[in-house]
């Protein structure tokens, strides 16, 4: 079960839903594409398989994933990061600029450029033409 903070700061709430041990880690994995269970076990070395499934379970929950069968018997499924999930790359990269700032950089998808990670600033996400307002 996840840590409840009981504070109203979006900083506590967000540690609530992907503060716990190796969550983030699962979104690295995902922001690769979609991953099948066994891919994210075999990617994430010491991480038992139920805990693993209570990561994916809880970030289905909160909309940070999408879990597609690709077999009904046995029940077997993939996972993809959702839009509001991949909003979490930008806190990946962050935390790894943070954790060793010569090795990351970053890619601007609009100008289809390399950027240094000094030069990222963190901003609300505006909505795009179609997509519902960024939430708030």
């Amino acid at each position: 079960m996840a840590k409840q903070y009981n504070q109203s700061c979006p900083v506590a709430k967000t540690l609530e839903v992907i503060g716990d041990r190796w969550t983030l880690l699962v979104v690295r994995d995902l922001l690769r594409g979609t991953q099948r269970f066994q891919d994210l076990l075999d990617s994430l070395p010491g991480i038992a398989p139920n805990i693993l499934s209570a990561r994916l379970k809880l970030m289905e929950e909160h909309g940070l994933i999408r879990r597609t069968l690709y077999s009904d018997h046995p029940p077997r499924a993939e996972y993809a990061l959702s839009e509001r999930g991949r909003e979490l790359g930008m806190v990946v990269g962050a935390l790894a600029a943070w954790g060793h700032p010569v090795s990351v950089g970053y890619y601007c998808p609009d100008c289809k450029k390399g950027v240094r990670g000094t030069d990222v600033a963190v901003t609300r996400a505006r909505a795009r033409r179609g997509s519902p307002a960024p939430r708030g």
